[in-house]
């Protein structure tokens, strides 16, 4: 009896120690109907902007409340932001374009760039200002000068395109989601230096960087996350994580790794203990809340998410769009 006590001790103090605190603190109502892709912060304005459908609605993240929107952006997949130019990029997958905007006023500036085909997540590398538009349909990327406005490389990639990270150093990296690969790229040559294999990941979306330990993290279609070291091109190690996962973020503050997985609703957190990555947490958070990013501000994730279709059917409930957010 006192063993079986003890032991019960025991594994409920491991469970508090594994808890990272985080859990749903508020839901910012925005309205509409679903279609959603990725969400994008401006840590310094406060704010965080939300594709939805073809418009980017834009969230005071402080206020927790809309306080305006981006329009002319027909079926906008991501938004990048580049605060010292004080201008915006959506990618546009209904017109295969990208618009820039003004941060301030949200206005849209000249006329859209062409880009390749269906244009999904999109980048602005700081180091060579230039913007990174990758192209689901045409396997390419569209590396854009942001001074002219204009698209001065094209780059050809072994499959179609999903997240993409930089580290801060001129290089970015994507994952290729049908060639089970990551891409490196050099920003201001406009060239895909080269392409490593990630097995045995499947399906490769999301994508977080460790820029300090030199760390990629890639969420797969297969329920695993894979560790990998782009210097030398090998996967270092594999986690397991939810199904359906789309989104991942890396906080270099707390070391948490997270992954967004909208086929079972969970929020995965992994950490690196003793050398080794494991899990440690999974939250529930909301079926189809797959989309994700991170304030390095105050730590908070906003995943996008809509209301259950009543009666259980396929679609979302009227009216129903929101985002998460989720806080320690």
């Amino acid at each position: 009896m006192k063993k079986s006590f003890w032991l019960m001790v025991f594994l409920s103090a491991t469970a508090l120690a594994a808890s990272t605190g985080y859990h749903k603190t508020n839901e910012i109502k925005i309205g509409g109907a679903g279609q959603w892709d990725y969400l994008s912060v401006d840590v310094a304005a406060r704010r965080l902007y939300v594709s939805h459908q073809s418009k980017v609605e834009v969230i005071d993240i402080d206020a927790g409340k809309k306080v305006g929107e981006v329009l002319n952006t027909a079926g906008v997949h991501g938004i990048a932001v580049a605060p010292q130019l004080n201008k915006g990029f959506t990618s546009n997958g209904s017109t295969n374009d990208v618009t820039v905007f003004d941060l301030k006023t949200l206005q849209p500036i000249g006329q859209n760039i062409k880009v390749g085909t269906n244009p999904d997540a999109i980048l602005f590398e700081p180091l060579s200002q230039r913007v990174l538009s990758f192209n689901a349909r045409s396997n390419n990327i569209s590396i854009i000068d942001t001074k002219t406005s204009t698209v001065v490389a094209t780059a050809a990639l072994s499959g179609n395109p999903e997240f993409a990270v930089h580290d801060g150093k001129g290089i970015v990296y994507n994952n290729v989601e049908s060639s089970n690969a990551i891409a490196v790229i050099d920003a201001a040559k406009g060239t895909v230096t080269k392409e490593y294999s990630i097995a045995p990941c499947m399906a490769p979306t999301g994508l977080a960087i460790d820029p300090k330990a030199r760390k990629l993290f890639s969420v797969c279609g297969n329920r695993m996350m894979v560790v990998s070291d782009p210097d030398t091109g090998k996967v270092v190690t594999t986690v397991p994580i939810g199904a359906g996962p789309d989104a991942a973020a890396f906080d270099p503050s707390t070391g948490y790794i997270f992954s967004s997985n909208g086929g079972d609703g969970t929020l995965t957190v992994v950490q690196l203990n003793a050398g080794k990555y494991e899990v440690v947490e999974n939250l529930p958070s909301q079926a189809r809340s797959r989309t994700m990013t991170l304030d390095e501000k105050t730590h908070n994730l906003f995943l996008s998410a809509v209301d259950p279709a009543p009666g259980g059917g396929r679609g979302s409930a009227p009216d129903s769009f929101k985002v998460l957010v989720f806080s320690k």
